[in-house]
């Protein structure tokens, strides 16, 4: 079995791997390979044992691989976080057990956190050179040798909190093999070679950006193009200049791409394919997007449990079927029932999965595990249908999380903040349709003292990611409930969703 150590193994060592923007900066494997094993040294003689957490809080650009490798490298566990959920760092750290934090020198936020939670803080910088630094301390007698410490297939390689319907999230621990299986299966399933160039826009705290368009296009020895962020104005321009090949994103960027296309776009993309993923893409929109950038576009499914990838739409000449997330390729997919047991094709149930690339279960979490698991099967929480051919539709979520463009948002999570305010009663947040979004978050309150929507909002933004605000405070009288009291959000839904 692979790990994390032979991802870069077959690729040209003299061929470009990351090329990144403002500033203008390139660089070969070979400097890459050196870059990370520089890095590993320092990091091996930090102190920190094999399998201990290091978080990392970087905005999209090579250094975040540089580092990110680099932590594997050492035998070390990657703990990527969004550098937006500052309020929320110090909650995520102390439960996933971070032991030291990686952030820009002027990431105060970030830094000032882990000073609090009295955690060893690795300010980064890049040199004249382009040579990535990390203020790393060695620990004299503690220090470890990086040479004859390779990674096991079974070590955990990198950790990720997903929102579950709880308002306290899950920890999900990916080991080496996790991530080489999934890896290969995207890279596979695209028939990427190194002649490819991925134009990032996803971030890379999150699986998407990470593992379904960064580090499967560096197995197949490609380039990646990684700015700092997405840019509609700056995305033709890069796109035609960096000679990308191919990129993936969330349908809202997609829609941003497309709406902006006759004054930005050439009239042909250059593209061979396009890869859209983490929300639903409505057939419509596909369709208008092949016909404008004259390449195949391919919706895929995934979710963080399964290192990204569970199933995509094939290549031409195969079908790639509007409305279906396609074929699970190395990833069994099944359609359950209630009792945990496959239904044939176009029954619909929930959609369950198998293979290398899933995890083991969830981090100290034996209740979620055994909730999650089932005969063998992943339970995705997610519902949907095969057909006959063996692709996988989706029809709806099972989940009360509210997917606003491909970001999860727990309601229980947001009602806890809402909750914490002394004018508020009751609260209840859900999802609504968006055009722009897919969903936008809503919430429903019931108070018992002074308060207007745009103190709840305030109140929220103190403890909540910008993303997980809502929009729309509805003041209410009461909350819809079940005979049980259980608070029914689809009625929410229902009332709240604009004519």
């Amino acid at each position: 079995m692979k790990t994390m150590n032979d991802l870069l193994a077959t690729a040209d060592p003299a061929r470009v791997a990351l090329i990144g923007v403002e500033p203008d900066r390139s660089l070969t494997y070979r400097q890459l390979s050196r870059q990370i094993d520089r890095l590993a040294e320092a990091l091996a003689a930090s102190g920190l044992e094999p399998g201990a957490r290091a978080a990392i809080v970087l905005p999209n650009g090579p250094e975040f691989i540089v580092v990110f490798l680099a932590v594997l490298r050492a035998r070390l566990t990657a703990a990527p976080y969004n550098g937006a959920q500052a309020a929320e760092l110090a909650t995520l750290w102390e439960d996933a057990g971070i032991r030291a934090v990686i952030a820009m020198t002027d990431d105060r936020a970030s830094l000032e956190t882990a000073a609090r939670l009295n955690l060893p803080a690795w300010p980064l910088s890049v040199d004249s050179s382009g040579q990535v630094q990390l203020a790393v301390r060695s620990r004299g007698a503690a220090t470890r040798k990086l040479s004859g410490s390779d990674p096991n297939p079974d070590d955990v390689a990198l950790f990720l909190h997903t929102s579950g319907t709880t308002s306290k999230p899950k920890g999900v621990p990916l080991t080496h093999a996790n991530l080489m299986a999934s890896i290969e299966n995207i890279a596979g399933g695209y028939r990427l070679t190194a002649d490819d160039r991925t134009l990032l826009v996803m971030p890379l705290f999150h699986v998407h950006g990470l593992i379904g368009a960064a580090l499967s296009t560096l197995y197949s020895g490609g380039t990646v193009v990684a700015p700092r962020r997405f840019s509609a104005n700056a995305f033709w321009p890069l796109a035609r200049s960096t000679g990308a090949t191919w990129y993936s994103a969330v349908p809202t960027i997609h829609r941003t791409l497309l709406l902006r296309a006759d004054s930005d776009a050439p009239s042909n993309s250059g593209f061979r394919f396009i890869r859209s993923c983490s929300a639903a893409l409505a057939p419509a929109m596909l369709a208008q997007m092949e016909d404008r950038f004259q390449a195949p576009v391919l919706e895929a499914y995934g979710m963080t449990e399964a290192a990204h990838q569970i199933a995509t739409n094939p290549l031409p000449p195969a079908p790639h079927k509007a409305g279906s997330v396609g074929l699970g390729g190395r990833v069994e997919v099944a359609i359950l029932d209630d009792g945990g047991l496959p239904l044939p094709p176009e029954r619909e149930g929930e959609v369950a999965i198998k293979g290398a690339n899933v995890m083991g279960g969830y981090d100290r979490n034996p209740a979620a595990n055994a909730a999650a698991f089932v005969n063998g099967w992943l339970r995705t929480g997610d519902r949907g249908k095969l057909d006959a051919e063996g692709y996988v539709s989706l029809v709806g979520r099972i989940k009360e999380l509210i997917n606003r463009g491909g970001e999860k948002v727990s309601p229980a999570e947001i009602d806890a903040v809402l909750l914490a305010h002394p004018a508020v009663a009751e609260a209840a947040s859900f999802g609504v349709p968006d055009e722009k979004y897919g969903e936008e978050v809503s919430a429903a309150i019931v108070l018992k003292g002074s308060a207007t929507a745009k103190d709840l909002q305030a109140f929220c933004r103190e403890s909540l990611a910008d993303f997980k605000v809502p929009k729309v405070l509805h003041i209410v009288a009461e909350l819809p409930k079940t005979a049980t009291g259980k608070v029914q959000r689809n009625v929410l839904t229902r009332t709240f969703t604009p004519a």
